[in-house]
């Protein structure tokens, strides 16, 4: 399996501008203007690549609504660095992406402060040039209804080049602000912000660029850094997709299944969650039933998770697979009503290891269960004929092990 590196960011980081809300392209925006002004900074092509990449990149340690909305909302934030060490610890963790690591580490630290930190004078450019950009995109928010961007830019935006050069020497290095102002002149840097046109503009930046394609060892490791921004949205989700990963992939190798195929089934697993970077943490952590409204919310979940994987796994089964993890043999299932012919074993798989592994771990609607009373309710719901039958026999054989990955 090869997968290309830079789409895969790419389609990645729609899923974190999803965080409680619609997706409104923040990290895209980030990147086109961090790449903008290296350019300005004369930086060469790679290390604007590279700037490029980073700022699709930088919030990957955001999942919480609040958070989002914090950061979103206000120049500067006590609370902003917590999401800069998880994000910086999750890519390094990533070996293709480990490089971006410290940037993200830093990107919320004043420029006066870099200053006095032992830091190699690269780096600091780098991290406050996202530091920047990121708070530019903040000033820039007012200007968006919906989907569009407001005329008035076009008259305005000498008022957010002044704000941003007023904190040059405190917030923003004095140089990346005389590139930003540079930038910042030619009303294609604020046009180019225009959620009709991001997707292109990024396009051509990736058309640009020298591919770099990852082999299945470094897709799992992309896969497991986005699962843990997926499962940080809420203390009940520690660790849940890493775990339904872990359960569909034994069971998929204990009922025959080998080699890459495993890897394929793995990264379903661990990605099945990721269209729930939208739903807000007070309604997954709420302890009582939920409304209409709230249910729709969670019930969208699996149908984003199977665009965005359709576009990062081009070509693969894996979308599909994630996509199918709540229908069921009985075509009542969401979002897609699929038949039992419709649904493939491994999205049967994936099933069944979700909802056993959501049964073993605590919920704020109740505790967590024995494995006793875990496989009774699967075996319940086998023989109404929800889930696959032959892979609840096989659970069977398997349940000591299968717990073990669930819990512990």
């Amino acid at each position: 399996m090869k997968i290309n590196l830079q789409r895969t960011i790419s389609s990645l980081t729609n899923a974190l501008d999803l965080v409680g809300a619609d997706e409104y392209r923040h990290g895209k925006r980030v990147a086109l203007m961090a790449v903008a002004i290296a350019g300005e900074m004369h930086w060469p092509q790679a290390r604007c690549e590279k700037m490029l990449y980073a700022g699709m990149l930088h919030d990957c340690g955001v999942s919480r609504t609040k958070e989002h909305r914090a950061i979103t909302e206000t120049l500067e934030w006590e609370g902003a660095q917590q999401h800069s060490l998880r994000g910086a610890d999750y890519l390094a963790d990533c070996p293709p992406l480990a490089h971006f690591s410290a940037i993200v580490r830093w990107h919320h630290t004043r420029w006066e402060t870099l200053l006095r930190e032992d830091l190699d004078d690269d780096l600091r450019l780098e991290s406050n040039l996202i530091f920047l950009a990121d708070r530019t995109d903040v000033l820039l928010s007012p200007y968006f209804i919906g989907a569009s961007l407001k005329n008035e830019i076009l008259w305005e935006y000498p008022e957010v080049v002044e704000r941003i050069a007023g904190l040059a020497g405190t917030l923003f290095s004095p140089e990346l602000v005389d590139a930003f102002r540079r930038a910042a002149a030619r009303e294609s840097f604020w046009l180019a912000m225009d959620p009709a046109y991001i997707e292109d503009e990024i396009e051509d930046h990736l058309r640009r660029g020298q591919p770099v394609e990852l082999d299945t060892t470094d897709a799992l490791a992309v896969a497991r850094l986005f699962s843990h921004t997926v499962d940080a949205k809420s203390s009940y989700t520690q660790e849940h997709s890493t775990r339904v990963a872990r359960i569909a992939r034994y069971l998929a190798e204990a009922s025959g299944i080998g080699g890459e195929h495993l890897d394929q089934i793995e990264i379903a697993g661990l990605l099945h969650d990721i269209g729930k970077l939208r739903v807000p943490e007070e309604i997954i952590d709420k302890p009582g039933p939920l409304t209409r409204d709230e249910r729709a919310f969670v019930m969208r979940h699996s149908y984003d998770t199977g665009y965005i994987l359709k576009r990062t796994f081009p070509g693969q089964p894996i979308s599909a697979w994630a996509a199918m993890h709540h229908e069921n043999l009985l075509g009542t299932g969401y979002p897609f009503h699929s038949p039992a012919t419709d649904i493939p074993r491994e999205a049967r798989l994936i099933a069944v290891a979700d909802i056993f592994q959501a049964l073993s771990q605590e919920r704020p609607y109740r505790g967590h269960m024995a494995k006793e009373e875990v496989v009774s309710r699967m075996d319940e719901m086998s023989a109404a004929g929800r889930i696959d039958p032959e892979i609840v026999r096989l659970l069977h054989t398997h349940l000591d092990r299968c717990y073990a990955l669930a819990v512990g």
